[in-house]
Protein backbone atom coordinates (compact mmCIF):
# COMPACT_ATOMS: atom_id res chain seq x y z
CA UNK A 1 0.00 0.00 0.00
CA UNK A 2 1.54 3.30 -1.10
CA UNK A 3 0.57 6.26 1.05
CA UNK A 4 1.34 9.87 1.84
CA UNK A 5 3.28 10.82 5.00
CA UNK A 6 0.01 11.38 6.86
CA UNK A 7 -1.25 7.96 5.80
CA UNK A 8 -2.02 4.98 8.04
CA UNK A 9 0.70 3.04 9.82
CA UNK A 10 1.86 -0.41 8.61
CA UNK A 11 -0.49 -2.35 10.89
CA UNK A 12 -3.48 -0.52 9.43
CA UNK A 13 -2.19 -0.92 5.88
CA UNK A 14 -1.88 -4.67 6.36
CA UNK A 15 -5.44 -5.01 7.64
CA UNK A 16 -6.86 -2.91 4.80
CA UNK A 17 -4.94 -4.95 2.22
CA UNK A 18 -6.60 -8.07 3.60
CA UNK A 19 -10.00 -6.58 2.84
CA UNK A 20 -9.44 -4.71 -0.41
CA UNK A 21 -6.15 -5.94 -1.81
CA UNK A 22 -3.45 -3.42 -2.72
CA UNK A 23 -4.68 0.16 -2.42
CA UNK A 24 -3.25 3.64 -2.68
CA UNK A 25 -4.18 6.69 -0.65
CA UNK A 26 -6.07 9.26 -2.71
CA UNK A 27 -6.67 11.87 -0.01
CA UNK A 28 -6.32 12.41 3.73
CA UNK A 29 -9.39 13.64 5.62
CA UNK A 30 -8.22 13.15 9.21
CA UNK A 31 -9.42 15.67 11.77
CA UNK A 32 -7.26 16.53 14.73
CA UNK A 33 -10.34 17.64 16.68
CA UNK A 34 -11.71 14.10 16.84
CA UNK A 35 -8.51 12.07 16.79
CA UNK A 36 -9.97 9.87 14.05
CA UNK A 37 -7.74 9.05 11.08
CA UNK A 38 -9.63 9.12 7.77
CA UNK A 39 -8.14 8.21 4.40
CA UNK A 40 -9.74 7.92 0.99
CA UNK A 41 -8.18 4.95 -0.79
CA UNK A 42 -8.53 3.31 -4.19
CA UNK A 43 -8.21 -0.45 -4.69
CA UNK A 44 -6.70 -2.06 -7.77
CA UNK A 45 -10.17 -2.78 -9.16
CA UNK A 46 -11.12 0.90 -8.86
CA UNK A 47 -13.14 0.59 -5.66
CA UNK A 48 -13.06 3.78 -3.60
CA UNK A 49 -13.24 3.40 0.16
CA UNK A 50 -13.01 5.48 3.30
CA UNK A 51 -10.65 3.95 5.86
CA UNK A 52 -11.34 5.22 9.37
CA UNK A 53 -9.26 4.54 12.46
CA UNK A 54 -10.80 5.64 15.75
CA UNK A 55 -9.15 6.61 18.99
CA UNK A 56 -10.10 4.42 21.95
CA UNK A 57 -11.62 6.90 24.39
CA UNK A 58 -14.97 8.10 23.03
CA UNK A 59 -16.84 4.95 21.98
CA UNK A 60 -17.43 6.14 18.42
CA UNK A 61 -15.94 3.04 16.82
CA UNK A 62 -18.31 0.70 18.66
CA UNK A 63 -21.35 2.82 17.87
CA UNK A 64 -20.48 3.18 14.19
CA UNK A 65 -19.87 -0.55 13.87
CA UNK A 66 -23.17 -1.28 15.64
CA UNK A 67 -24.98 0.98 13.18
CA UNK A 68 -23.64 -1.06 10.28
CA UNK A 69 -24.26 -4.47 11.78
CA UNK A 70 -27.71 -3.64 13.18
CA UNK A 71 -29.38 -1.50 10.53
CA UNK A 72 -27.28 -0.01 7.73
CA UNK A 73 -26.83 -3.27 5.85
CA UNK A 74 -30.56 -3.02 5.06
CA UNK A 75 -30.17 0.49 3.64
CA UNK A 76 -26.91 0.50 1.70
CA UNK A 77 -28.50 -0.69 -1.54
CA UNK A 78 -30.02 2.77 -1.88
CA UNK A 79 -26.57 4.41 -2.23
CA UNK A 80 -27.58 6.97 0.41
CA UNK A 81 -25.81 5.39 3.40
CA UNK A 82 -22.24 4.05 3.77
CA UNK A 83 -21.56 0.35 3.10
CA UNK A 84 -19.30 -1.62 5.44
CA UNK A 85 -16.37 -3.27 3.62
CA UNK A 86 -14.32 -4.39 6.60
CA UNK A 87 -13.98 -3.99 10.37
CA UNK A 88 -11.23 -4.78 12.87
CA UNK A 89 -12.09 -4.35 16.55
CA UNK A 90 -8.51 -4.65 17.78
CA UNK A 91 -7.32 -1.84 15.50
CA UNK A 92 -10.62 0.10 15.86
CA UNK A 93 -10.64 0.23 12.09
CA UNK A 94 -13.44 0.44 9.52
CA UNK A 95 -13.42 0.45 5.73
CA UNK A 96 -16.55 1.94 4.20
CA UNK A 97 -17.65 2.34 0.62
CA UNK A 98 -16.87 5.88 -0.51
CA UNK A 99 -19.91 8.12 -1.00
CA UNK A 100 -19.68 11.07 -3.40
CA UNK A 101 -20.36 14.64 -2.38
CA UNK A 102 -19.14 17.24 0.04
CA UNK A 103 -20.45 18.21 3.49
CA UNK A 104 -23.81 19.91 3.11
CA UNK A 105 -22.80 22.69 5.49
CA UNK A 106 -20.30 23.84 2.83
CA UNK A 107 -22.61 23.36 -0.17
CA UNK A 108 -24.57 26.13 -1.95
CA UNK A 109 -27.73 24.03 -1.56
CA UNK A 110 -27.29 23.71 2.21
CA UNK A 111 -30.31 25.86 3.07
CA UNK A 112 -32.65 24.81 0.29
CA UNK A 113 -35.89 23.13 1.38
CA UNK A 114 -35.21 20.25 -1.04
CA UNK A 115 -32.09 19.37 0.94
CA UNK A 116 -34.15 19.14 4.12
CA UNK A 117 -36.92 17.21 2.40
CA UNK A 118 -34.34 14.57 1.46
CA UNK A 119 -32.96 14.66 5.00
CA UNK A 120 -36.41 13.95 6.41
CA UNK A 121 -36.91 11.12 3.91
CA UNK A 122 -33.60 9.44 4.78
CA UNK A 123 -34.21 9.87 8.49
CA UNK A 124 -37.59 8.17 8.12
CA UNK A 125 -35.91 5.23 6.35
CA UNK A 126 -33.38 4.90 9.17
CA UNK A 127 -36.02 5.14 11.89
CA UNK A 128 -38.15 2.51 10.14
CA UNK A 129 -35.47 -0.18 10.49
CA UNK A 130 -36.45 -1.12 14.05
CA UNK A 131 -38.59 -0.28 17.05
CA UNK A 132 -38.86 -1.22 20.71
CA UNK A 133 -40.19 0.22 23.95
CA UNK A 134 -37.96 1.82 26.59
CA UNK A 135 -39.53 2.36 29.99
CA UNK A 136 -36.55 4.22 31.46
CA UNK A 137 -35.67 6.72 28.74
CA UNK A 138 -37.68 9.71 29.93
CA UNK A 139 -36.54 9.56 33.56
CA UNK A 140 -32.91 9.06 32.54
CA UNK A 141 -32.97 12.05 30.20
CA UNK A 142 -34.49 14.30 32.84
CA UNK A 143 -31.78 13.20 35.27
CA UNK A 144 -29.11 14.12 32.72
CA UNK A 145 -30.71 17.50 32.13
CA UNK A 146 -30.82 18.26 35.85
CA UNK A 147 -27.14 17.30 36.08
CA UNK A 148 -26.37 19.84 33.35
CA UNK A 149 -28.22 22.51 35.31
CA UNK A 150 -26.05 21.63 38.33
CA UNK A 151 -22.92 22.23 36.24
CA UNK A 152 -21.31 25.54 35.27
CA UNK A 153 -23.29 27.62 32.76
CA UNK A 154 -24.67 31.11 32.18
CA UNK A 155 -28.38 30.31 32.25
CA UNK A 156 -30.19 32.97 34.31
CA UNK A 157 -31.22 31.83 37.82
CA UNK A 158 -34.88 32.55 37.09
CA UNK A 159 -34.71 30.39 33.98
CA UNK A 160 -32.98 27.61 35.92
CA UNK A 161 -35.77 27.67 38.50
CA UNK A 162 -38.40 27.56 35.76
CA UNK A 163 -36.60 24.67 34.06
CA UNK A 164 -36.48 22.70 37.28
CA UNK A 165 -40.22 23.24 37.80
CA UNK A 166 -40.96 22.18 34.24
CA UNK A 167 -38.83 19.05 34.56
CA UNK A 168 -40.43 18.18 37.91
CA UNK A 169 -43.80 18.24 36.12
CA UNK A 170 -42.67 15.81 33.42
CA UNK A 171 -44.29 12.42 33.28
CA UNK A 172 -42.10 9.46 32.40
CA UNK A 173 -44.13 7.09 30.23
CA UNK A 174 -42.60 4.25 28.25
CA UNK A 175 -41.57 5.53 24.83
CA UNK A 176 -40.90 3.99 21.43
CA UNK A 177 -37.21 4.08 20.54
CA UNK A 178 -35.73 3.50 17.10
CA UNK A 179 -32.27 3.36 15.52
CA UNK A 180 -31.03 6.95 15.34
CA UNK A 181 -28.01 8.66 13.82
CA UNK A 182 -27.29 10.74 16.91
CA UNK A 183 -25.77 13.76 15.13
CA UNK A 184 -28.14 14.29 12.23
CA UNK A 185 -27.06 17.77 11.12
CA UNK A 186 -25.64 19.12 7.83
CA UNK A 187 -22.01 18.38 8.69
CA UNK A 188 -22.99 14.68 8.57
CA UNK A 189 -24.74 15.00 5.21
CA UNK A 190 -23.09 14.89 1.80
CA UNK A 191 -24.48 16.66 -1.25
CA UNK A 192 -23.27 15.78 -4.73
CA UNK A 193 -23.33 18.04 -7.78
CA UNK A 194 -26.86 16.89 -8.63
CA UNK A 195 -28.11 17.84 -5.17
CA UNK A 196 -28.58 14.25 -3.98
CA UNK A 197 -28.17 13.86 -0.23
CA UNK A 198 -26.30 11.07 1.57
CA UNK A 199 -25.71 10.45 5.28
CA UNK A 200 -22.40 9.57 6.96
CA UNK A 201 -20.80 9.68 10.41
CA UNK A 202 -22.67 7.22 12.64
CA UNK A 203 -20.33 7.57 15.63
CA UNK A 204 -23.24 8.63 17.87
CA UNK A 205 -25.62 5.92 16.71
CA UNK A 206 -28.05 4.59 19.30
CA UNK A 207 -31.65 3.71 20.10
CA UNK A 208 -33.62 6.84 20.98
CA UNK A 209 -37.11 8.26 20.46
CA UNK A 210 -37.38 9.88 17.03
CA UNK A 211 -38.06 13.26 18.62
CA UNK A 212 -34.70 13.19 20.42
CA UNK A 213 -32.95 13.16 17.06
CA UNK A 214 -35.25 15.77 15.57
CA UNK A 215 -34.88 18.07 18.58
CA UNK A 216 -31.15 18.33 17.89
CA UNK A 217 -31.76 19.12 14.22
CA UNK A 218 -34.43 21.65 15.17
CA UNK A 219 -32.17 23.39 17.70
CA UNK A 220 -29.24 23.61 15.29
CA UNK A 221 -30.88 24.29 11.94
CA UNK A 222 -34.66 24.77 11.93
CA UNK A 223 -35.25 27.53 14.48
CA UNK A 224 -36.81 30.45 12.64
CA UNK A 225 -36.95 28.50 9.38
CA UNK A 226 -40.53 27.35 8.97
CA UNK A 227 -39.77 26.45 5.35
CA UNK A 228 -37.02 24.01 6.32
CA UNK A 229 -39.08 22.48 9.11
CA UNK A 230 -41.98 21.97 6.69
CA UNK A 231 -39.58 20.31 4.25
CA UNK A 232 -38.38 17.90 6.94
CA UNK A 233 -42.00 17.03 7.78
CA UNK A 234 -42.77 16.43 4.10
CA UNK A 235 -39.82 14.09 3.70
CA UNK A 236 -40.31 12.36 7.03
CA UNK A 237 -43.97 11.67 6.28
CA UNK A 238 -45.23 12.77 9.71
CA UNK A 239 -45.09 15.86 11.91
CA UNK A 240 -43.15 15.08 15.10
CA UNK A 241 -42.89 18.73 16.17
CA UNK A 242 -45.78 18.75 18.61
CA UNK A 243 -47.15 16.94 21.66
CA UNK A 244 -45.79 16.33 25.16
CA UNK A 245 -42.97 14.01 24.09
CA UNK A 246 -41.74 16.68 21.69
CA UNK A 247 -41.96 19.42 24.33
CA UNK A 248 -39.89 17.40 26.77
CA UNK A 249 -37.26 16.63 24.13
CA UNK A 250 -37.16 20.26 23.00
CA UNK A 251 -36.58 21.54 26.53
CA UNK A 252 -33.77 19.05 27.19
CA UNK A 253 -32.06 19.88 23.92
CA UNK A 254 -32.25 23.60 24.70
CA UNK A 255 -30.46 23.05 28.01
CA UNK A 256 -27.85 20.81 26.37
CA UNK A 257 -27.21 23.40 23.69
CA UNK A 258 -26.69 26.24 26.16
CA UNK A 259 -24.53 24.32 28.63
CA UNK A 260 -22.31 22.51 26.14
CA UNK A 261 -21.83 25.64 24.03
CA UNK A 262 -20.72 27.46 27.19
CA UNK A 263 -18.18 24.71 27.90
CA UNK A 264 -16.86 24.97 24.34
CA UNK A 265 -16.72 28.76 24.34
CA UNK A 266 -19.15 28.90 21.41
CA UNK A 267 -20.84 32.17 22.29
CA UNK A 268 -23.22 32.37 19.33
CA UNK A 269 -24.47 28.82 19.89
CA UNK A 270 -24.76 29.48 23.61
CA UNK A 271 -26.94 32.52 22.93
CA UNK A 272 -29.09 30.40 20.66
CA UNK A 273 -29.41 27.86 23.48
CA UNK A 274 -30.69 30.59 25.80
CA UNK A 275 -33.29 31.61 23.22
CA UNK A 276 -34.30 27.98 22.81
CA UNK A 277 -34.74 27.70 26.58
CA UNK A 278 -37.05 30.72 26.60
CA UNK A 279 -39.09 29.25 23.75
CA UNK A 280 -39.26 25.80 25.35
CA UNK A 281 -40.37 27.24 28.68
CA UNK A 282 -43.05 29.33 26.97
CA UNK A 283 -44.25 26.26 25.09
CA UNK A 284 -44.34 24.19 28.28
CA UNK A 285 -46.24 26.90 30.15
CA UNK A 286 -48.81 27.25 27.38
CA UNK A 287 -49.43 23.51 27.33
CA UNK A 288 -49.39 22.96 31.10
CA UNK A 289 -53.14 23.28 31.83
CA UNK A 290 -54.00 20.57 29.31
CA UNK A 291 -50.80 18.53 29.44
CA UNK A 292 -51.29 14.83 28.94
CA UNK A 293 -48.95 11.99 28.06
Amino acid sequence: MTCEPQGPDPAVRDVVAGWLGPVRVVAVHSRGSTGTGVWQVRAADGTLAAVRRYRDVDGRFGRELAAHTEVLDDLTGQDRFPRLLGADREQRLLALGWLPGRPAEDHPAAERPETYRQAGMLLARLHATGSRVDGDWEAAQDARTLALLDDDHRIAPAAVAALRRAIAAHEHPPVRVVPTHGDFVPRRWLLDDAGQLRVVGFGRYGWRPPVAELARLDARELTGRADLRAAVVEGYGADPFHGPTWRRARLREAVRTAVRAYRAGARALEARGHRLIDAALADAAAAAPAAAC
